[in-house]
């Protein structure tokens, strides 16, 4: 008998667009060491003095503005996909956030009212790359919970699928419709990320953004180098939609604080694009599977109207893979074949 289960893992949102819900949310999601990599009572000082008295307000307006019927986007997109998802993997399976609700704890309950031998179970992160801040720090904290509750439980990754043939199709079927109407440029914006963290996460502490070309120079850093995986992601998606070199480019978005974060940044590429004759621009976001607050409204609302303000004619946000048949095949297959796509990560 299979005593596996499986646990989708996924960002969070806020349980409601309330400035009360979104401060909380916030609260868990910025006092996050691998977030904020600064020491507690510094981290809890910018958290608490510097970002929770103003920001929440204005978070609840963007989550207000892309709220669903059912609850924030991501939790119901991320709620799809398990159930397309549920047929075509012979897994019980729960959702886990990393912030807010369902929990950890939550998955692990659920999985036992399916499974109650449950002696194993597959984390899979809903992320393509690897970034301390995101993949990381889901399967991290969803392992950490569930052990405190179950030692016993063993546990298997789902490793980064960044390059991956299969997710490279699914973006490509995704996005292949989009091109068949002119446009002069697809940009691939990421969510971006401090250069610190990318330091940080390099094991061999000599090669990200200290050795030239780092994401040109073979090293194990790449394993865990967001940057060099978003790049690879793009170039490979490019390749097989066959778009030429001078129509397409990366960019990063979503910074916070005055730090260096990587670059180039989407606010600035989307300002000057129609400087230099790109007027009818397409947008995707290959960091996201599933469409959330920094797709629908960072990106399809005020990235449009920057764009729009600078002198753009059209833009348009081609949408993530979300419940996307290609997609929902490729992932089941990553999950049945877990021996071949797993490792013991939890550390």
């Amino acid at each position: 008998m299979d005593n596996r289960g499986l646990i989708l893992v996924n960002l969070g949102s806020p349980d409601s667009y309330q400035p009360k819900d979104v401060r909380r949310y916030l609260r868990q999601f910025l006092m996050d060491e691998r977030v904020i990599d600064a020491p507690y009572f510094i981290r809890k000082m910018i958290v608490e003095g510097f970002i929770l008295p103003f920001r929440p307000k204005k978070s609840a307006e963007a989550y207000h503005s892309v709220w669903m019927k059912e609850g924030a986007p991501l939790k119901v997109l991320t709620e799809q996909f398990k159930e397309s998802l549920s047929p075509l993997v012979n897994l019980p399976m729960a959702i886990a956030m990393r912030y807010a609700n369902p929990t950890p704890e939550a998955a692990l309950k659920e999985l036992l009212n399916q499974a109650p031998d449950l002696s194993e179970v597959l984390v899979a992160p809903l992320y393509p790359h690897y970034a301390m801040s995101s993949y990381e720090s889901a399967y991290l904290f969803v392992v950490e919970k569930i052990k405190s509750l179950r030692p016993d439980l063993k546990f298997k990754i789902l490793q980064p699928f960044y390059k991956d043939p299969d997710y490279i199709r699914a973006l490509k079927v995704t996005i292949a419709p989009y091109l068949e109407r002119p446009y002069d440029h697809l940009l691939f914006s990421y969510h971006g990320l401090p250069v610190r963290h990318l330091k940080k996460s390099d094991p061999t502490k000599r090669h990200c953004y200290q050795t030239e070309n780092c994401c040109g120079t073979s090293s194990i850093a790449w394993d865990f180098c967001y940057k060099h995986q978003v790049i690879q992601t793009t170039r490979l998606v490019a390749d097989a939609l066959g778009i030429p070199s001078a129509n397409f480019s990366y960019s990063f978005q979503s910074r916070l604080g005055s730090d260096p974060w990587i670059k180039p940044f989407t606010v600035e590429q989307l300002k000057k694009f129609p400087q230099d004759g790109v007027r009818n621009l397409l947008v995707a976001c290959p960091a996201f599977v599933s469409d959330c607050l920094e797709t629908l409204e960072e990106m399809a609302m005020r990235g449009k109207e920057i764009f729009m303000e600078a002198g753009g004619e059209s833009f348009t946000l081609i949408p993530c893979m979300n419940t996307n048949i290609r997609w929902i095949e490729t992932f089941a297959s990553y999950c049945n074949d877990a021996e071949d796509r797993c490792a013991h990560l939890w550390k």
